[in-house]
């Protein structure tokens, strides 16, 4: 048996109806709701206003909840998820807080996520746009993405390449 984490996450929105995805330094990296582990004693409205404090260097206001997502892990190695989703607006510029952590901020069309979405994420994002609340659900992991660092250096190949495309 898998043991149980619990964490909160936040679809915030700002007034164009964007939400507002990031991205981790390490993992998968897959785009998901800014949000984290709750530490012990701590509330869940608590735990989802520090931590997007930290990660995202803003007050949001906390609207409503839209649901409680348990991620199941299918028997991996990593711990089945409880995740308290709150919907929240920010009206107000965000920045990457915590460069060691978060990787990348954006604001997303909700009809337009990225594909390397997480599975809470997409679930949880399309309940709140339908005006769900309430929502009370199991979602499964989506299988380990292989998905390149934007950042990585191109093979040698696409090297010699770029250079006589540049030298002629």
């Amino acid at each position: 048996m898998n043991s149980l984490t619990s964490a909160v996450a936040a679809v915030i929105t700002d007034p164009a109806g964007r939400v507002l995805l990031h991205q981790h330094n390490s993992g998968h990296r897959q785009w998901g709701l800014p949000g984290g582990k709750m530490h012990l004693d701590e509330s869940p409205l608590h735990a989802v206003v520090r931590d997007l404090r930290e990660e995202i260097g803003a007050d949001v206001t906390m609207e409503s909840v839209v649901g409680l997502y348990q991620l199941h892990s299918d028997g991996g190695d990593l711990p089945d998820l409880l995740v308290y989703v709150f919907r929240g607006s920010v009206d107000c510029e965000v920045t990457v807080n915590t460069p060691g952590r978060i990787r990348h901020l954006s604001w997303r069309d909700p009809s337009a996520l990225p594909a390397n979405v997480t599975a809470t994420a997409r679930r949880a994002i399309a309940d709140a746009v339908a005006g769900r609340a309430g929502v009370v659900c199991v979602v499964h992991r989506d299988a380990e993405p292989e998905i390149p660092d934007a950042t990585e250096l191109p093979t040698q190949g696409a090297t010699e390449a770029l250079a006589e495309a540049l030298l002629g």
